[in-house]
């Protein structure tokens, strides 16, 4: 299993140095990756509810940087660990300026990115970026369909129902052969069924275990059934739990805590990687990094 670590550009670290400390002492740790999400604005009356925990979006979030300049400056740090998004709210871009941005991360990275892509929960943020959010799937399968193109190589052309883009070359080419990973996020049927039809790997969360096995056994036998050899479509599971200083009950984890309950979730999900978000309990690098090390050594330990 690979283990990674989301990267601190929300909530209490969001500085320079927090970004470039840890991603510095994360991959001498021997961390495998640096993950960011995508947070737009903090609605004072938000019309969705959180889908997580009581339903209201943790204060953490209300200060956010930008996920993939946060990736590109902690590539500039590091020389190994891979950087990835999860989740990238895809529909909020244009997808040429979202090639241009990814294929930039991967080249200067030397090939390090995972792109994890998304749809988001909230039509407040889907508003102020001026993106309708009926139809939202179908908008992130015409940026998927862009995507490929462009990163395919040769003349781009399009012409769908929401962007055209005409005959034109696009370069340079993401370092990644044929394109960077793609990771799509979704727990729905349909989204589901993106994820098995043309995806690299399932962005998961921490859901309960006899849930998350049968959502992975569906993308599998899905994935199967459109001609895609068996196991091509890994898990990648993010957990953001609130850590707690002695054990809580079973049925909280992994949303609250000890760190060894996390880690000990974590063991029994045997996702492809999983990745530990701490921002809803760290305040400090000095806290970030201690419990980053206590993870991974209680991820190995046994």
């Amino acid at each position: 299993m690979r283990i990674g670590l989301n990267l601190p550009h929300y909530g209490a670290l969001t500085g320079p140095e927090d970004i470039t400390e840890v991603s510095r002492a994360a991959e001498a740790m021997g961390y495998d990756s640096l993950w960011t999400g995508d947070r737009l604005l903090s609605p004072l009356s938000p019309r969705d509810r959180y889908p997580g925990g009581n339903g209201v979006m943790p204060e953490e979030m209300n200060v956010y940087l930008d996920p993939l300049t946060a990736l590109t400056f902690a590539a500039a740090a590091t020389r190994r660990i891979r950087l990835g998004t999860s989740t990238l709210n895809a529909a909020w871009y244009p997808p040429v300026l979202l090639a241009r941005t990814l294929t930039t991360l991967d080249v200067l990275s030397a090939g390090r990115l995972d792109v994890g892509l998304g749809l988001g929960w909230s039509r407040d943020e889907y508003e102020a970026v001026n993106v309708p959010w009926q139809d939202r799937g179908g908008r992130l399968d015409e940026i998927l369909d862009l995507l490929e193109q462009i990163w395919g190589g040769g003349v781009v052309a399009h012409s769908g129902p929401r962007y055209h883009v005409p005959a034109s070359r696009i370069e340079p080419r993401p370092v990644q052969a044929p394109r960077p990973p793609i990771l799509l996020a979704g727990l729905t049927p349909q989204a589901l069924g993106r994820v098995a039809r043309r995806a690299d790997g399932w962005l998961a969360v921490g859901l309960p275990l006899p849930l998350l096995t049968s959502m992975r056994q569906k993308i599998q036998a899905q994935a199967e059934e459109y001609g895609r050899e068996p196991g091509a479509v890994r898990t990648v599971q993010r957990l953001n739990p609130r850590l707690t200083a002695e054990p809580v009950d079973d049925a909280q984890v992994p949303a609250r805590g000890t760190l060894e309950q996390i880690a000990g979730y974590a063991k029994r999900a045997a996702a492809d990687e999983v990745f530990v978000d701490l921002t809803l309990t760290v305040t400090s690098r000095a806290q970030m990094l201690d419990l980053a090390g206590r993870f991974l050594g209680s991820m190995r330990a046994g």
